[in-house]
């Protein structure tokens, strides 16, 4: 059973991405999470404290993953590279109203809190594909060193413009909205299309 605290989180991460921050008021959330206004204030202080409660939430699911495949010794390091892209890509479908608030508040917000967060998870990221292309560069599964910043812009950049632009992909290849069918294969095939770049890049060839 979902706690009332989580359903605020779902609700408020609901609205902030349809309405944006700005525009949704705590009264908006409480109605959608079906609980009393004065729960928002209970639990969160306020409506800039429930923002940083979801990124909290989210931020946190994302490193316990990345945590789980990092310790692991069972597998090389384009293994794990290739575990966090899944990972990644099914987070951007699955978790599509919290991406759309992330890149939302990188371009608006002024909440010091939630800029440290997002700057934080970028260089986190930086580090992990630093180390890891590093390590299999060593351990001699990968044959290029390629510029991680590149390497990472390149991701993020094609990831979300990917996830906005399927709406109109979908349009051009005269299928519906609710075409569940075209988002699998989508998304599948945006997963092979990340891993090959990223193939290319590193200079990683399949045994």
């Amino acid at each position: 059973m979902i706690s009332k605290e989580h359903n605020i989180l779902f609700a408020a991460e609901k609205l902030f991405s349809e309405k944006g921050f700005e525009k949704t008021s705590t009264r908006e959330i409480s109605r959608e999470a079906n609980v009393n206004i004065s729960m928002i204030s209970y639990y969160f202080g306020s409506k800039e404290n429930l923002l940083v409660s979801l990124f909290d939430m989210r931020m946190a699911e994302s490193q316990s993953f990345l945590d789980e495949i990092l310790i692991r010794q069972d597998i090389n390091e384009w293994q794990k590279i290739s575990l966090i892209i899944d990972r990644y890509t099914s987070r951007v479908r699955e978790l599509k109203v919290f991406y759309n608030i992330l890149q939302t508040e990188q371009l608006t917000n002024k909440n010091e809190q939630i800029i440290k967060y997002l700057k934080n998870s970028k260089l986190g990221y930086l580090k992990v594909y630093e180390d890891l292309a590093k390590q299999g560069f060593e351990n001699k599964i990968f044959k290029l060193r390629p510029n991680i910043a590149l390497l990472h812009a390149t991701l993020i950049g094609t990831m979300f413009y990917a996830m906005n632009g399927l709406p109109m992909y979908k349009e051009y290849y005269k299928k519906t909205a609710s075409d569940t069918t075209f988002d699998d294969n989508y998304y599948a095939e945006l997963n092979i299309h990340i891993k090959q770049v990223l193939k290319n890049l590193l200079g990683y060839e399949e045994n």
